[in-house]
Parts: C-alpha cells; sequence; structure tokens
C-alpha cells in the first residue's frame, strides 16, 4: 500500500510562510488533485512531496517511512511537469529508458518496461523519433511513459496539460484518467484548471494562499461549497454570487438586493440565518433557466429579466441577464435562439440556494 500523510506541513522562504500546516491523509490507488489560483502553494506542496523542496515544519510519510530526510530520487516516485523535461538529443526510447540505464536495470528488462508503457500510451511508432519531431501531445506522452517505465509508488503530476490547446488538453484528461484505472498507482496531481480538478480528481482540494479551503470529491465540492472562495472557483461558469440582507416579509425570510429586488428563501431547518444578516447569495447558471412552458417552479420563483450578452456553446446558451438591476449569469438550451436586449422571464430554482455569511464568508444555509 503506498499512502500519503501530509502531517502539519509548513513552508517558509526565509521569513514568507507560503504553505500553513497543512493535514491531509491520501488514500493506497488514489487519484487525488490539488487546485487553486496561481500563488496558493499547490505546486510548492507538491514539490514537498517529491523532495523536490525542502519542508520548514511537520512531516511527509509515504508508506510507513516519513521521508523528510530521504533524497527524491529514493522515494520511488515518477514526477511529470508541465514542460516535459525531454532530452532534445535523445530519441524518445533512450528518454523514456535513461533512469533505468542509470540504476543498471538489464537490457532485456528495460526493452520489456519501454515497450508495455509505449502500448499503454499508444506511442509505438514514436520510439525512434527526437522531441522535435513530435506534437505537444506525443511530448507529453512519452513524459507520462519515462515516468510509468520506472515502476513508482506514486506519480505526481505538475499542471502537465497547460502548454496544450484546449483539444488535446480534453484528450489527454481522458488518457490519463485510462492510465489510472490501468496502473492503479497513487497520483496527486495539480492544476489551477478546475475542470481538470472536476474530471480527473476522485477527491480535489482547494487551496488558497497556503491554506485548504475545503477537501472533497467533486460532486460534494459542487454542491456543497464550504465558502464563497469554493463556490466561486469550482464549477463553470462561476457560481453567481450577489450581496444581500436577510429580510422578513409575512413571517418569511428572503434576501434583498438593490432596487427593492427579493428572493424567497425556502424553509430549512439548519440554516443559520437571521433578519437583518448581511449575506452573499449563491445561485448557479444551470439552476436560472427560461420559464417556458411548465416546469414545476413555483410562480414567485420566477423574474423578468433582459439580455446582455450571449454565449452560445451549441448544445446551451449561457445568457448574461440583468434582473432588477443585477447582473446574473442563466443557461438555456441551445436549440431556442436568444438575442441581445430580448426580455425574457427567468425561473430561479430556489431548491439550490446557497447563502452564505458576509463577514465570514462561511456557508450558512
Amino acid at each position: 500500500m503506498t499512502t500519503i500523510s501530509l502531517k502539519n506541513i509548513v513552508k517558509k522562504f526565509g521569513d514568507n510562510e507560503v504553505v500553513h500546516s497543512i493535514n491531509l491523509e491520501i488514500k493506497d490507488a488514489e487519484f487525488i488533485v490539488l487546485v487553486g489560483p496561481s500563488g496558493c502553494g499547490k505546486s510548492t506542496t507538491l514539490r514537498m512531496i517529491a523532495g523536490l523542496e525542502e519542508i520548514t515544519e511537520g512531516e511527509v510519510v509515504i508508506g510507513d517511512r516519513v521521508v523528510n530526510n530521504i533524497l527524491a530520487k529514493d522515494r520511488n516516485i515518477a514526477m511529470v511537469f508541465q514542460n516535459y523535461a525531454l532530452y532534445p538529443h535523445m530519441n524518445v526510447f533512450n528518454n523514456m529508458s535513461f533512469a533505468l540505464k542509470l540504476q543498471k536495470v538489464p537490457k532485456s528488462e528495460i526493452e520489456e518496461r519501454v515497450n508495455n508503457a509505449a502500448r499503454i500510451l499508444n506511442i509505438e511508432e514514436l520510439l525512434n523519433r527526437k522531441p522535435s519531431e513530435l506534437s505537444g501531445g506525443q511530448r507529453q506522452r512519452v513524459a507520462m511513459g519515462r515516468a510509468i517505465v520506472r515502476n513508482p509508488d506514486i506519480f505526481l503530476f505538475d499542471e502537465p496539460l497547460s502548454n496544450l490547446d484546449a483539444k488535446l488538453r480534453t484528450q489527454m484528461r481522458v488518457e490519463i484518467k485510462e492510465l489510472h484505472q490501468r496502473v492503479k498507482n497513487t497520483i496527486v496531481y495539480v492544476t489551477h484548471d478546475q475542470v481538470e480538478a472536476m474530471t480527473l480528481g476522485d477527491r480535489i482540494v482547494v487551496l488558497k494562499d497556503g491554506y485548504i479551503e475545503q477537501v472533497g470529491d467533486p460532486i460534494e465540492l459542487f454542491q456543497k461549497p464550504v465558502n464563497t472562495f469554493v463556490a466561486g472557483f469550482i464549477g463553470s461558469p462561476a457560481m453567481n454570487l450577489i450581496d444581500g440582507t436577510i429580510a422578513k416579509s409575512a413571517e418569511k425570510l428572503n434576501i434583498s438586493f438593490q432596487d427593492g429586488f427579493e428572493l424567497p428563501i425556502p424553509h430549512k431547518p439548519d440554516a443559520k440565518i437571521s433578519e437583518g444578516q448581511k449575506v452573499v447569495m449563491g445561485l448557479r447558471p444551470g439552476d436560472i433557466l427560461l420559464q417556458e412552458g411548465s416546469n414545476d417552479i413555483p410562480e414567485d420563483w420566477t423574474f423578468d429579466a433582459k439580455i446582455i450578452v450571449t454565449e452560445p456553446l451549441g448544445s446551451e446558451t449561457y445568457m448574461h441577464v440583468d434582473v432588477s438591476g443585477l447582473k446574473i449569469t442563466a443557461k438555456c438550451e441551445g436549440r431556442r435562439a436568444v438575442q441581445p436586449n430580448e426580455k425574457i422571464k427567468l425561473a430561479f430554482n430556489l431548491n439550490h440556494l446557497h447563502i452564505f455569511d458576509a463577514a465570514s464568508t462561511k456557508s450558512v444555509y
């Protein structure tokens, strides 16, 4: 079993603390993704696991070994970098086998491992080519193959798809997921792209400014964000987040916005909200739809709106609309043609409403 345990991990560069007492348990064969904006500490954390960055405080435990003082080469870890790091003067076979030759692995075993990795990654026909003769996606496969041949306990990926175009990123996401299903190693994957995180990870660790904001599976993070940062970061397009105040009308609580616009709040027994409280309303664009025909949305959950800008994506269209002065993103089916300045009626599915306390940013509903 190859588990990873991060115990109160701290990293300082001089007096600047960039990773703050991180605790995380990674299970054997788990695919875990560290995600967050630039400068949040995700790559630094990965490099501490790899042994490429010294740990200021805390412990990294791999399996049953504390590895703080164990060199990177002795941790049985393989790392795939953003820039591929291939030797330009070597062909693909020699790039993939280089580390094995340094380890004095027998020639027959080297050939077997390289050919097996090439079959897994569908790059058998590339073994005699130089990196300069390969596309970006092919180079990334070679970098992954170089990691596979080492038979590591753990794969570490540091933003491996950042240099690829959108189509190749989508293709490589599928291939990395398939690789994990085949080799069943523990994988720690770093990205700033929340779509990558959502599609790849068994669990996702959301980081901000060197702190863990939330850990959970993709659906949990999407449906139950613990604060406004996670709510706004996870999901594409981003959740609508709008400042408001809790108000009471006819013994029912509403969220009051500018110009007197109000949203009713469905009753929830464990809600931590009260009249006069400053809050942030959260509702995903997919929960704000065109009201056309019957869609089982109560009448007081429907509102007039005016389209400002549309983003047609084929199967769906996102609409940036004005609702009583509020700028909101909503969704409609791609077959329905919508135009700027068109007046429409929107249905808000308030069963999926999120409310965050404005001061603490934490979820209260």
